[in-house]
């Protein structure tokens, strides 16, 4: 069974290079070419992609908030953002609206796949520029602020919580790989959340990001 790939992209030759790339797959099929926001949110609504792959600036919709009206009618929709922008803002307001996979267009011959088959299967997926890119940053703002990373104060149990959250587990979830209650993942999660200072699971996943806790 074909894994069902939208590209939207405000430029022709960078759809069409998509297109060929991703043709060379068998388990890929491209359904259809987006030029702006708006036409992807339609063309998602009408053709029901698994995955829809995303330039951020396009006109009439960017694709931040064409991804958010995406997954506001099908939430398991898998979105690939790929752009220029390796800028931590960027990634966090993508994660908010529930990205899965942001990737550099300078590494997309080498990740995309990659990141169709993780997304295609809930995970997330990230390019390894980015991961460096946000690392090194958060290494400067904590050396700028005279503070430390935090990762170590974190017990082994609520290390394998972040990680599983950073994955796209739900608490639920979690709760059944570790088995233990649902309430006992709830309290790690808040402190984990309290000693990383971080406050919502779009902080979360960019922290792992960051660590490269996740691809």
């Amino acid at each position: 069974m074909s894994c069902k790939v939208l590209i939207a992209d405000d430029h022709g030759v960078v759809r069409k290079g998509l297109r060929l790339l991703l043709e060379q797959y068998p388990e890929l099929e491209v359904i259809g070419e987006a030029a702006n926001g708006r036409e992807a949110v339609t063309m998602a609504a009408t053709l029901s992609p698994q995955i829809v792959v995303m330039d951020v600036a396009m006109p009439i919709l960017n694709g931040i908030e064409a991804a958010e009206q995406i997954l506001k009618v099908n939430s398991k929709t898998g979105v690939i953002i790929l752009t220029m922008h390796a800028d931590e803002s960027y990634l966090l307001r993508a994660l908010n609206v529930g990205v899965k996979g942001y990737l550099l267009k300078e590494s997309a011959e080498e990740d995309l796949l990659l990141a169709i088959r993780a997304v295609a299967n809930g995970k997330p997926f990230f390019s390894r520029a980015i991961n460096e890119s946000l690392l090194e940053d958060y290494m400067r703002v904590l050396k700028q602020q005279g503070l430390s990373d935090t990762f170590h104060l974190l017990t082994a149990r609520e290390k394998e919580v972040l990680q599983l959250l950073a994955e796209g587990k739900t608490n639920k979830e979690v709760a059944v790989l570790l088995d233990v209650s649902p309430y006992t993942v709830e309290s790690h999660r808040t402190n984990l959340m309290q000693k990383l200072n971080v406050h919502n699971t779009a902080e979360i996943v960019l922290y792992a990001v960051r660590k490269r806790l996740v691809s």
